[in-house]
C-alpha cells in the first residue's frame, strides 16, 4: 500500500490547491471537469472496497449498484465545493485502506466481478494505484507522465500492451523503451513500426495520456494510431 499511499498524498495535495473555478475548469477527459475526475477517483475507491469486501466474505458484492449509478453519483459529485472533494477522498482513501488491511491472506487468491468481468482479487491494489496515478494526469494541474515512477509506468506499459493483443483495432508495432533490451510486440512484428521511448512517455501515448511527439519511429513515418484505452 505504500506506493497508493504515497500517490494518493500527491492527488490530495493537487486538489487542495484548487478553488470552485479550478474544479469547475475542463478536465483532460472530454466533458469532465475537475471535480468529475475527483469525483469519479472518490467512488472508485468505493468501488473497489465493495469488491475487497466480496473477495473477503465470499459474497456477491458488485462494484457499482450499476453503471447508471455510478455516473449518477459521478455527476453529482462533480460540481460540490472544494472542501467536500478533500473531505470525501481523504475519507475514501480511509476506507479502502480498511478494507485491504481485512483482508486475510487466502482472500486475494480470489475472484471478483469488476466492471467488464471478473479479475483476481489480488490487483485491485495495483487498480487502485494506476486509476490514481492516470487520473491525476487528467487533472491538468502540473502533475505529468513524467512523473510517473519507472517501476509504474512499466507496469502500465506491459499491461496495456498486452490488453491489445486479442483486439483487432490494435495496429501491429513494436515497443522499445529506452535502455532497455527487450521489446514489447503488438500483432506481428514483421513490417511493423518500432517505436522508441521513456516507458512513461510511451504509456501515455497508448492510454491517450500524450500524442507521442516525443518518440521516435523506426522506419521513418507517423505514429500508429492506437485504439482508444479501456
Amino acid at each position: 500500500m505504500s506506493e497508493v499511499d504515497a500517490a494518493t498524498d500527491r492527488l490530495l495535495r493537487t486538489a487542495a490547491r484548487f478553488d470552485a473555478a479550478g474544479l469547475a475548469d475542463a478536465s483532460l477527459l472530454p466533458g469532465w471537469t475537475r471535480g468529475h475526475v475527483l469525483a469519479h477517483l472518490a467512488r472508485n475507491a468505493d468501488g473497489l472496497v465493495n469488491l475487497l469486501t466480496a473477495a473477503r466474505t465470499g459474497e456477491h458484492v458488485p462494484m457499482y449498484a450499476s453503471d447508471a449509478a455510478r455516473e449518477a453519483d459521478i455527476t453529482a459529485g462533480a460540481t460540490r465545493p472544494p472542501e467536500a472533494h478533500l473531505d470525501d477522498l481523504r475519507r475514501c482513501t480511509e476506507r479502502f485502506a480498511e478494507a485491504v488491511a481485512a483482508m486475510p491472506v487466502e482472500a486475494w487468491a480470489a475472484s471478483v466481478q469488476g466492471r467488464r468481468g471478473p479479475l483476481p482479487a489480488a490487483t485491485l491494489v495495483w487498480g487502485r494505484l494506476r486509476e490514481i496515478e492516470v487520473h491525476h494526469v487528467d487533472l491538468a494541474a502540473g502533475y505529468r507522465p513524467a512523473n510517473w515512477s519507472e517501476a509504474f509506468a512499466h507496469r502500465l506499459l506491459h499491461e496495456v500492451t498486452a490488453g491489445l493483443a486479442d483486439r483487432t483495432d490494435a495496429p501491429a508495432m513494436v515497443l522499445r523503451f529506452d535502455g532497455a533490451r527487450h521489446r514489447l510486440v503488438v500483432g506481428v512484428p514483421e513490417d511493423a513500426p518500432t517505436i522508441t521511448g521513456p516507458a512513461p512517455e510511451l504509456a501515455a501515448w497508448l492510454t491517450g495520456r500524450a500524442d507521442g511527439r516525443t518518440l521516435t519511429v523506426d522506419p521513418d513515418g507517423p505514429l500508429p494510431l492506437p485504439p482508444e484505452w479501456m
